[in-house]
């Protein structure tokens, strides 16, 4: 039998093993790993075998008919009861990964959505201040969201929960700030500031293991899938490449942008940052072939693109290396160690 880093971390939880203990044993099994040539420092949990899929499939079908079932208006509240019921099993006893994540989004999203409804269908009470705007009711859910992000934290410990609590604190600054201002500037900004403060949360974790070992990785991957798209999209927006017609100019800044991103996914080892980008940059590449009038703008920037991500793949080790070795030696115990 193997054991898993999931059984490593329930051993602890039941006090069989101390956590120096795993991370020790864990730290062991990495560095033989690394000496068979498959290390890979952006691992995560999502499947320990087909019965997450089995699993998943049957959790979605019975939350799919709790909400189809159940009244509109509690709809969502329903679901995400059921969701914590689940989880009281597949995540506490069972610590299984991919039905972990569901359930968790399942009960967060029905929580976020069951607020919303509440502020915006049918309830005479609350129809008048969500009248006031839509803020109203988005950051009454996006509060709603970070309470039960932290209890289901608190319950289960699943990765990818601060990731679904970072998200809510987003919505609400958001809604906040929408209040406030309405501005769509403003709120480019705000998502931008956001998301810098959700990466910087992401390399705290990153921090804390930087050999990826531990659980603190998982939690890292998640933020950093969150910060990348809210620092993304804004730098995009108002470059002016979300239009209909972009500009030839806007589409070099985001290949400049871009470029920049790749550099910093290759010193903290995060391929995430790269791929939440990928829709822009192909926008702004065939935006860049129909300028000059290119036939088949949109294969060859798939080619362009493919190529380019497919040759940063296979040198990613060797990049990262040549790159580490550019940057500020105070700068190196804060990163992952080069593979």
């Amino acid at each position: 039998m193997t054991l898993s880093r999931d059984d490593l971390d329930a051993a602890v939880d039941a006090g069989v093993l101390d956590a120096r203990t795993r991370d020790r044993l864990l730290a062991f099994l990495a560095s033989r790993t690394e000496s068979d040539g498959g290390a890979d420092n952006e691992s995560f949990r999502l499947l320990s075998g087909f019965n997450d899929i089995f699993v998943s499939l049957a959790c979605i079908l019975l939350l799919v008919a709790v909400g189809s079932l159940a009244p509109a208006i509690v709809a969502p509240f329903g679901i995400a009861a059921a969701s914590w019921g689940l989880a009281e099993y597949f995540t506490r006893q069972r610590r299984m990964a991919l039905p972990s994540i569901i359930l968790l989004l399942a009960f967060v999203g029905g929580v976020f959505a069951g607020v919303m409804l509440l502020f915006g269908a049918g309830q005479p009470v609350l129809r008048a201040a969500f009248a006031n705007g839509a803020p109203t009711g988005l950051a009454a859910a996006g509060a709603a969201a970070v309470a039960a992000a932290v209890a289901h934290w608190f319950r289960f410990r699943v990765p990818i929960t601060m990731a679904a609590g970072a998200a809510g604190l987003v919505v609400l600054a958001g809604a906040l700030m929408a209040r406030v201002s309405g501005n769509s500037t403003v709120l480019l900004i705000t998502m931008f500031a956001a998301g810098l403060a959700v990466f910087a949360f992401a390399m705290r974790y990153d921090m804390r293991d930087r050999a990826r070992i531990t659980r603190n990785t998982d939690i890292a991957f998640w933020l950093h899938l969150l910060a990348a798209p809210l620092i993304v999209h804004p730098i995009f927006s108002l470059t002016g490449l979300t239009s209909k017609a972009p500009d030839p100019g806007a589409a070099l800044a985001v290949l400049l942008v871009y470029a920049v991103l790749t550099g910093v996914a290759l010193a903290i080892d995060r391929r995430a940052l790269l791929v939440s980008a990928l829709v822009y940059v192909l926008w702004a590449l065939n935006g860049l072939f129909a300028a000059g009038q290119v036939a088949a703008g949109f294969g060859l920037t798939a080619l362009v693109l493919g190529s380019f991500l497919i040759v940063l793949s296979a040198a990613w080790g060797h990049l990262r290396r040549r790159l580490l070795g550019c940057l500020p030696a105070q700068w190196l115990p804060r990163l992952p160690p080069p593979g």
